[in-house]
């Protein structure tokens, strides 16, 4: 029995821990929510509504002198009664903003949209509860603006962020979803809040692939405004140029091995790479550098190595989170291909590799 407790207690332990590593990132994208229903958004007006009828009831039941208050005290609950009408409808305003507008936008953009919505209904709030509790607006405003001074000077990174959220949601260097690298960090958008963004990293110290590490890294958005990003899947064109290389001896069949490594390459990537590349035209056309000549089938290279042997390259197109993966299968079929001619091919053996 004592066993069967301990056994439960560690379970309880495990959950625990999952829940607390949970709560120390960023819960998953709001841009992954499904969208409220019809019911929910009911619900919400609904209540709304009442609280809504009721702080109105409370101001019109002061100001009218239908309830006695001492003057001090009746000052203070009517501002505070309009006030909380104010806070109200601009809740409404916001939830009534995104019911209308988010159903027709993608995920990303809705995501921007809620937090674009948040931060306003926010600032409204924040306004209506400075005018509620200052009712010389002169005070306010010289209260305001020194709290302003002294707080610009003490959190200067975090408005440097909140601009650097501001750059990233108008320039869209990248979006939640992305494959990114900035600085030395290189991983998955998940999310992109006012300060921070958050990435699932991918390689990293301890893999030689871009398989997903498992760790999280979050920097600081002000880093948008001083470091490279770069996007490894931008919406217009999320692909990235890959290559497989192998050495191969000098007098091995030439014709041959490109022979082989194209069709097989054809094979796994060649209708979809066709595809990509027409996009990647079009998008080329737009800038000066539209002479470039860009291949719409996978290209075979061979260069001459640092050692003495031959570099037998085949280039393509491939999604970034599908690199790994498609690597792997070509090297594997093409190793098939290439071995069963040794006559033909000749590959590093023993010790001259």
């Amino acid at each position: 029995m004592a066993e069967k407790e301990k056994e439960e207690a560690e379970q309880l332990k495990k959950h625990g821990d999952v829940k607390e590593a949970l709560a120390q990132t960023t819960p998953p994208p709001e841009a992954k929510k499904k969208l409220p229903t019809k019911k929910t958004h009911r619900l919400f007006l609904g209540t709304y509504a009442v609280l809504l009828l009721v702080f109105l009831a409370i101001w019109i039941l002061v100001s009218t002198g239908a309830v006695s208050l001492p003057s001090r005290t009746e000052d203070v609950v009517r501002r505070g009664a309009l006030g909380a009408v104010f806070i109200v409808l601009a809740l409404v305003a916001g939830r009534v903003a995104e019911s209308v507008f988010a159903p027709r936008l993608d995920t990303v953009s809705r995501y921007n949209l809620r937090r674009i919505l948040r931060l306003l209904v926010g600032l409204a709030i924040v306004l209506i509860l400075v005018s509620a509790i200052f009712v010389n607006w002169y005070t306010a405003i010289v209260s305001f603006g020194v709290l302003s001074l002294i707080l610009g000077f003490a959190l200067q990174t975090p408005i440097t962020s909140f601009i650097g959220w501001i750059y990233i949601l108008v320039r869209k260097p990248y979006r939640v979803g992305d494959r990114i690298l900035i600085g030395v960090a290189k991983g998955d958008v998940i999310d992109v809040s006012y300060l921070d963004t958050t990435l699932w990293e991918f390689g990293g110290q301890y893999l030689s692939t871009d398989h997903p590490s498992g760790r999280i890294i979050k920097f600081p958005n002000s880093q948008v405004l001083t470091q490279p990003v770069y996007n490894y899947s931008w919406p217009l064109f999320p692909y990235i140029w890959n290559e497989v290389k192998f050495h191969i001896a000098y007098d091995s069949d030439l014709e041959f091995v490109a022979k082989t490594m194209r069709e097989v390459a054809e094979h796994e990537v060649g209708e979809t790479m066709m595809e990509r590349v027409k996009v990647y035209r079009e998008l080329l056309a737009q800038t000066p550098v539209d002479e470039l000549e860009v291949q719409e089938r996978p290209v075979i290279v061979f260069r001459v190595s640092e050692n003495t042997w031959l570099e037998a390259i085949v280039r393509y197109i491939v999604d970034p989170k599908k690199a790994g993966r498609t690597k792997t299968d070509l090297i594997q079929k093409l190793l098939k291909k290439l071995n069963a001619e040794p006559d033909r091919v000749g590959f590093p053996k023993g010790n001259a590799r």
